[in-house]
């Protein structure tokens, strides 16, 4: 049943005897490139379940959600749907994800942002592109175009999020930015930009550019990759 971090009834000799060590050695011989996305599943939930066999419990929500990182990057709720699936191994789930949004992140810390323009796109992929509502966050920058701020201004729903462009701009004020970029992604896995998100840029642009704070770009984000207003000319 759901929330029980219970691994399928094991046999009295089970198949899966040494399994578990195999498996790390693998990984630890050739890295994740060495696995299957179940295995690396299968990794993270001997965590959770210390005992038996987790082999069908990594599958089924690979099987419900399509790949490793959109199992990652589910919601709890969501999670919590799939049958053996505990708080404890959810937690290991979003602890991992966690890890590499923090990791990604810190690749961004003290670089010049708009050369290491891929980690933006890296990090802003992992950190939304699979949400299930729409978030607003915005990276603030300094003079030389090193990130000062990565926040998240706005949650809404499935198919739009509200955004203030004089609240974009006091924020920037308030941090002492001279530039920003901003990020949204779209639930739907469609990254192309819509007529309201390309006002509201628009809006967000002018409000800024009076007070002298530049944007540099919009992205939106979502699982079948990504779209630039700046590249697409809508800005």
């Amino acid at each position: 049943m759901p929330g029980s971090d219970k691994p399928p009834k094991a046999d009295a000799a089970p198949h899966y005897h040494g399994h578990r060590g195999r498996l790390h050695e693998r990984f630890l011989q050739g890295g994740s490139h060495a696995l299957h996305d179940y295995e690396m599943l299968e990794l993270i939930l001997f965590h959770a379940i210390p005992r038996g066999d987790v082999k069908p419990l990594a599958k089924d929500p690979l099987a419900k959600f399509g790949s490793f990182a959109e199992v990652i990057a589910a919601p709890i709720k969501r999670l919590r749907e799939v049958s053996g699936l505990g708080d404890a191994s959810i937690a290991e789930l979003k602890i991992v994800q966690a890890a590499a949004n923090r990791l990604l992140r810190g690749g961004l810390k003290r670089r010049e942002v708009l050369s290491s323009w891929s980690s933006v796109l890296d990090y802003c992929r992992a950190a939304m592109g699979f949400e299930n509502k729409e978030h607003f966050r915005i990276l603030f920058l300094d003079k030389a175009n090193q990130l000062i701020a990565d926040e998240q201004h706005q949650t809404g729903t499935v198919d739009h999020t509200p955004v203030y462009p004089r609240e974009v701009v006091k924020r920037a004020l308030e941090l002492s930015a001279t530039a920003a970029i901003l990020v949204h992604n779209h639930p739907s896995g469609d990254p192309t930009p819509s007529r309201a998100d390309i006002e509201m840029t628009k809006a967000i642009v002018e409000v800024a550019r009076s007070l002298g704070i530049a944007v540099h770009d919009h992205l939106i984000v979502g699982k079948d990759g990504h779209a630039s207003l700046k590249a697409l000319k809508l800005m």
